[in-house]
């Protein structure tokens, strides 16, 4: 964590999951603040996405915005909700994932934690491998114009 309280993530690690499904989380990327600090969520792309407190609060609001009346909001809200988890760090800086997280990102043995700024992403080390392949190299200021930086 930087000096002024905020983390961003950057990097990528590799990580083997421990006996009990646990993975770690790069020190520098830890939050403290219980067993409610990160919400998972399974990325359509076959990956975790990982949310900090400081995006959940973000989510809140919007999903906040959804009328208790709209009855597809709530069900869209349900089914997303449904299939996430949160969870905090212990002591060494594990977490532990739920089966249906790790069955939707295919991880098994080790996984791939790689930042994305506000977020970071969770991989199975095979998917990962395989998401880079037969993609072109792309030069970095290319990719800042493409997001608009």
């Amino acid at each position: 964590m930087s000096s002024n309280g905020t983390t961003f993530f950057v990097g990528e690690f590799t990580h083997a999951l421990d006996s009990k499904g646990r993975v770690t989380i790069p020190s520098k990327w830890r939050i403290s603040g219980g067993d409610n600090t990160y919400l998972a969520l399974p990325n359509p792309s076959d990956y975790i996405t990982v949310y900090p407190p400081k995006m959940i609060e973000r989510l809140e609001e919007k999903v906040s915005e959804a009328n208790l009346s709209d009855t597809e909001a709530q069900s869209l809200l349900m089914e997303l909700f449904s299939k996430a988890d949160s969870f905090g760090c212990d002591k060494q800086g594990r977490i532990n994932l739920s089966d249906k997280l790790l069955t939707h990102a295919g991880i098994k043995g080790k996984a791939v934690l790689v930042g994305k700024f506000s977020t970071f992403a969770i991989w199975a080390e095979d998917r990962r491998e395989k998401e880079g392949v037969g993609k072109s190299e792309r030069d970095i200021f290319d990719a800042m114009r493409e997001l608009g930086l």
